[in-house]
């Protein structure tokens, strides 16, 4: 049989029990062309809980009792004739939460493991890491001697964007929850201070640490801290929005920035980015990271859970910050 997660309700607030349904269905066949992909790791992140809202966005909503929405990677299985993909091929794609999928090939990836960990593909390798790598630096626009800000900064984006930063040279300060996650920061990822939102003022706290200003602000949290941040700008500094997860089970409405003026008087930019704008580059971008990673100058750190079972708690651990680096749920029964 095929474990699925559906969509059965459209949540409001943090996503409950009877958001989705563990479902048991036939595994699907083949047709001609097509391959049948047997799911190793699924890939949880944050944008996730915005695909299951109605509305307008930059892509469409999950349907109710569809599979819900996600990046995977996993092993084909059967091929049926498929022109490009034959038996025992791995491949990473947008496989959705269950234990098998099958697709004509379509916006799917080959990918080797013997050159690095599967759940590597669907994080520093995959999605979060090409959000990384064109955010800080097409968007942030990034040079060297630049003081740059993180937020969510453990995170599966935020721990490759400050590293990435490091790489070209710049002063990384990273923003995040608790004394164990900025103690992993500073020490094993080689940023150069942290702020323990939970314990900090978090004004003060950037003002210590960015006392010459900021050059360029990473969001991933939104909030009270992008509020913070923007009181603190440089003059002509950048703003990335990836994403504002602080946000996201808010029941009331969205807290929008306060000191949006000074962008203004600092001349600055605010821009949001979404990584498919930059598909067809993805490639340059893994060839570089890969060398990187090979070099020893980025550290990539899963946090990997198993069972489909466990979907919704582990899904969870997205929002109460209960997890390290990139998020990963295993769903092959061994």
């Amino acid at each position: 049989m095929n474990k699925q997660i559906i969509l059965k309700n459209r949540p409001e607030g943090l996503p409950d029990e009877n958001t989705w349904e563990l479902q048991n269905k036939a595994i699907p066949e083949p047709k001609e062309g097509e391959v049948l992909i047997q799911h190793h790791y699924i890939s949880l992140d944050p944008a996730m809980r915005g695909w299951m809202r109605e509305g307008k966005s930059y892509i469409e909503p999950v349907e109710l009792d569809d599979v819900m929405r996600a990046g995977s990677i996993g092993k084909v299985v059967t091929s049926n004739n498929h022109p490009k993909f034959k038996e025992g091929d791995f491949l990473t794609g947008w496989g959705g939460v269950q234990q098998y999928v099958v697709t004509n090939g379509e916006n799917w990836y080959p990918v080797d493991p013997s050159l690095a960990p599967l759940p590597m593909y669907i994080g520093t390798l995959g999605m979060p890491g090409m959000t990384a790598y064109f955010g800080i630096l097409e968007v942030g626009k990034i040079k060297e001697g630049d003081t740059v800000l993180v937020s969510g900064a453990a995170g599966a984006v935020g721990s490759i964007v400050g590293q990435i930063a490091k790489i070209k040279g710049c002063r990384v300060i990273g923003i995040a929850g608790g004394a164990e996650k900025c103690k992993y920061i500073k020490e094993v990822l080689g940023f150069d201070g942290a702020i323990d939102y939970k314990s900090e003022e978090i004004y003060d706290a950037i003002k210590r640490e960015c006392p010459k200003g900021i050059d360029v602000y990473f969001d991933n949290v939104g909030g009270e801290i992008l509020d913070a941040a923007l009181s603190r700008l440089r003059m002509h500094a950048r703003i990335v929005i990836c994403g504002a997860i602080s946000q996201y089970n808010n029941m009331n409405d969205v807290k929008g920035p306060k000191n949006y003026l000074s962008l203004l008087v600092n001349r600055a930019t605010m821009q949001g980015m979404v990584v498919m704008d930059y598909a067809k580059d993805y490639g340059k971008a893994a060839k570089e990271m890969g060398g990187w990673l090979a070099q020893g100058k980025l550290k990539s750190k899963e946090d990997v859970y198993q069972g489909i079972e466990n979907f919704h708690d582990t899904f969870l651990r997205l929002f109460s910050g209960d997890k390290m680096g990139k998020l990963v749920l295993k769903v092959i029964e061994e």
